[in-house]
Parts: structure tokens; C-alpha cells; sequence
């Protein structure tokens, strides 16, 4: 099996959850391993957290330039036109990896899936079809790519599912935002939405609240 590569970072030496957390659009796993020490988890939490590598692509919004990307974006439009089969592809390969932590024994209900942007998008297709049940998804700047075409597993029907958002982000907007939330709640899930007076980036309080989030999901 050939699994993304992935940059790692462990809080104790008894590991027994794992986050997988993807970037966003044009970074890379790195982008969010400064981070870990920020959200000052208990040793005792024992997590995993994993960060893997988006493959280079063409962006056909960035005029064709080739960078790390989850799938291709057509147009940034409301509706956010895709490329379909490259996010499904992209959910295979965090499922993937779910998996293998798994193999690991780490049980599906300590896995926690996250992501920015982008990356947010393939978490929701990833988590809400896997067929065990999850954690949590957290959603960080990011919309409900698959919103219309999905096809989730009754495994995750209870997940929590937090959703953190800012007010002033011009890359995913509010209301794309607000559509993922009231997208899940039709489907009866029931999201948590925090918005933070930023654009599209990580605020201080938000790294706080995820902090606290994680710890009630895993401790």
C-alpha cells in the first residue's frame, strides 16, 4: 500500500488518538506543525497528529500552475466548481490512512479528521462515508465540497462535527461556510459553528477553542 507522505508529530510516548489534519490549498503538511505546541494538550492526551502532503497539480484558478492541491478548482464561484473525482481520490487516501493508524490500534473512535480549506472539504467527504464510526471532523476555513453528490455511512451519522470560520475571509466566505452547516444539519448532523473576526487564517482564540474541542473529544 502507498500512502501519502506525511509529516508527524507525537505529544507523549503512549500514543492513543491520532488527528489527521490536511492544508489548504498550495501548502503542505508543514503548514501546520507549528501549531501543536500552541494548543498546549495535556501529555496525557497521548496524540497522534498527522499531517500529510497534498501531490502537486494543475490549478486551472491559478492559471494552470502546478502546486499541492487536493483536487483542482474550476471556478470560485458560490458553488465552487471541482474537480470531482480528484476529491473522492483525495477521501480514499485519508481513508487511507485512517486505516493504517487503525492497523496501529489506534481505534477509529479516537481518530479525529481536520482540515483547512481544501482540505476541509475532502475531510468531509472522507469522514462523513468511512465506514467506522470517527471522532470528529473538524472544519477550519472551508466549505461542503460534495454536498450534492455524498453518500455518507450510517458509522458516522452522531459524529461531532465543529465548524470554525471567519467573519471577514474572502477565499471560502461566510456563507459558504453557513451552507456546509446548514447542508449537515439537513442531514441531521449536528455541527458546532464558531465564527472569529478574521480572514482566511487561524485565530488565536480559535486555537484555543480547538484545543478545548480536542480535549473533550479524546480525553
Amino acid at each position: 500500500m502507498t500512502y501519502l507522505p506525511c509529516e508527524m508529530v507525537e505529544t507523549s510516548d503512549d500514543i492513543n488518538a491520532a488527528v489527521i489534519w490536511l492544508h489548504g490549498l498550495g501548502a503542505n503538511g508543514h503548514d501546520f506543525v507549528p501549531l501543536i505546541p500552541r494548543l498546549n494538550l495535556p501529555a496525557n492526551l497521548g496524540i497522534r497528529f498527522i499531517f500529510p502532503h497534498a501531490p502537486p497539480i494543475p490549478v486551472t484558478i491559478n492559471n494552470g500552475a502546478v502546486m499541492p492541491a487536493w483536487y483542482d478548482i474550476y471556478a470560485m464561484d458560490m458553488e465552487r466548481e471541482i474537480d470531482t473525482p480528484q476529491i473522492m481520490a483525495s477521501a480514499q487516501a485519508i481513508k487511507a490512512l485512517i486505516e493504517r493508524e487503525i492497523a496501529q490500534g489506534i481505534p477509529s473512535s479516537k481518530i479525529v479528521l481536520a482540515g483547512f480549506s481544501q482540505g476541509g472539504a475532502v475531510i468531509f467527504e472522507a469522514g462523513l462515508t468511512f465506514d467506522k464510526p470517527l471522532a470528529g471532523l473538524m472544519s477550519l476555513s472551508s466549505y461542503f465540497a460534495t454536498y450534492k453528490t455524498i453518500e455518507p455511512h450510517t458509522a458516522n451519522q452522531a459524529i461531532p462535527i465543529h465548524i470554525f470560520q471567519g467573519s471577514h475571509d474572502d477565499i471560502v466566505t461566510e456563507p459558504l461556510a453557513k451552507l456546509a452547516e446548514s447542508e449537515l444539519i439537513k442531514r441531521n448532523y449536528t455541527p458546532e459553528y464558531k465564527r472569529y473576526r478574521m480572514g482566511h487564517e487561524v485565530h488565536y482564540q480559535e486555537i484555543e477553542d480547538i484545543s478545548n474541542w480536542l480535549q473533550r473529544l479524546l480525553a
